[in-house]
C-alpha cells in the first residue's frame, strides 16, 4: 500500500513509520523542516516537506496515497491554538476532498464525542464532523486518551513544590495511553480492509491521579502526591507561570472534564483492549526526564 503520514518523527509518525516500512509498504511522510529528509529516508520512506497549514501541499502528499494518516501536530508555543487546530483541520478535509482519497484515518482524542466543555479537544469534534461529512470509503477516527508525555509538564511543579497541583487529582481516574499504542493501533487500521466510518479508542493503562503520583514518585525517589485545587486557582497559577489568560482558561476546562469523569463519559461506553505499555514502564522515561531538568 501507498501510505502518507502526517505527524514527522514525532512521538506517533516515528514508530509507525517504521512499523509501516516493516511491512512492506510505501510509506511518505509529511515534515515541516528539510532538517528532517535524511532521517526519514534512513528509515525507508519519502519525505514530503511542506506546512500541514497548506491545503494544497497535503493535496499534493495525499494524492495517489492509498491510506493516508491525518492529524494536528502539538504545537503548545502557537499563539493561538484553537485557531492553529481549526486552520489545520480545514487543510486536511479540503486535501482528502480533493485529492480523492478514500482511506483516512484521523488521530483525535476521547472526549471529541462532546461540542463543548471539554478545552482544547472541543475541536477535534468538529474535525470529526467534517470528515465525517466527505462519505469515504473509510474513515476512522481514533480517539487517544491522556498521552504519557503531558505528565512532562509537571516536572518543574514537582522539583519547586514536591507535589502535583490541579484542578483534578486524588481517586480522578486518568486513562494514560503510549504513542507506541496510538501508533501500533494506527498501522493496525490503516491496512484494514475493513469500510466505513468508525471509531476507536486507544489507551494503555487506567489509573487514579494518586496511583500515577505514587508511580512516577516511586521512579524518580521521591514521595508526591496529585493534589486538587480549585479552578480559579489553577487559572491563576498557570498565568503567574506565563501561560495566557485564554490558554489557561482551556485547560482548566479541559481538566475539570477530567474530574466530573466528563471526558471519559463516552470512552466508558466503548473500552478498548488496553495497549501494551503501563505506567511502570513510562516512569523510566518520566525519571530520565526529571533528571535531566
Amino acid at each position: 500500500m501507498k501510505i502518507t503520514v502526517m505527524g514527522s518523527l514525532g512521538h506517533i509518525g516515528k514508530p509507525l513509520t517504521e512499523q509501516l516500512v516493516k511491512q512492506g509498504h510505501e510509506v511518505t511522510v509529511i515534515t515541516s523542516s528539510a532538517n528532517r529528509v535524511a532521517e526519514i529516508e534512513n528509515l525507508g520512506a519519502k519525505a514530503a516537506v511542506g506546512s500541514v497549514e497548506d491545503a494544497d501541499f497535503l493535496n499534493n502528499a495525499f494524492t495517489g496515497a492509498d491510506a493516508v494518516h491525518t492529524m494536528v501536530p502539538p504545537d503548545m508555543t502557537a499563539p493561538d491554538l484553537a485557531a492553529r487546530t481549526h486552520k489545520i483541520g480545514k487543510a486536511i478535509t479540503q486535501a482528502i476532498k480533493k485529492s480523492g482519497v478514500q482511506n483516512v484515518l484521523y488521530v483525535s482524542s476521547y472526549g471529541a464525542h462532546l461540542p463543548e466543555g471539554t478545552g482544547l479537544i472541543k475541536d477535534h469534534h468538529f474535525i470529526e464532523n467534517d470528515l465525517s461529512d466527505l462519505n469515504l470509503e473509510s474513515l476512522i477516527l481514533l480517539r487517544a486518551c491522556y498521552i504519557y508525555y503531558n505528565t512532562f509538564a509537571y516536572i518543574p511543579m514537582i522539583k519547586a513544590t514536591g507535589n502535583i497541583y490541579t484542578n483534578y487529582g486524588g481517586d480522578d481516574l486518568v486513562t494514560f495511553v503510549s504513542p507506541k499504542d496510538i501508533a501500533e493501533a494506527a498501522a493496525d487500521e490503516l491496512t484494514s480492509t475493513k469500510k466505513g466510518r468508525r471509531i476507536r479508542y486507544v489507551a494503555s493503562d487506567e489509573r487514579t491521579c494518586n496511583e500515577a503520583a505514587k508511580a512516577l514518585g516511586d521512579a524518580i525517589g521521591k514521595e508526591i502526591q496529585w493534589i486538587i485545587i480549585s479552578d480559579e486557582q489553577f487559572k491563576a497559577n498557570l498565568e503567574a507561570n506565563g501561560v495566557p489568560p485564554a490558554l489557561a482558561e482551556e485547560l482548566a476546562e479541559l481538566y475539570a472534564a477530567c474530574h466530573t469523569g466528563l471526558l471519559h463519559e463516552d470512552y466508558e461506553k466503548h473500552k478498548p483492549v488496553l495497549g501494551k505499555v503501563k505506567l511502570e514502564e513510562f516512569a523510566k522515561e518520566f525519571a530520565a526526564r526529571y533528571n535531566q531538568q
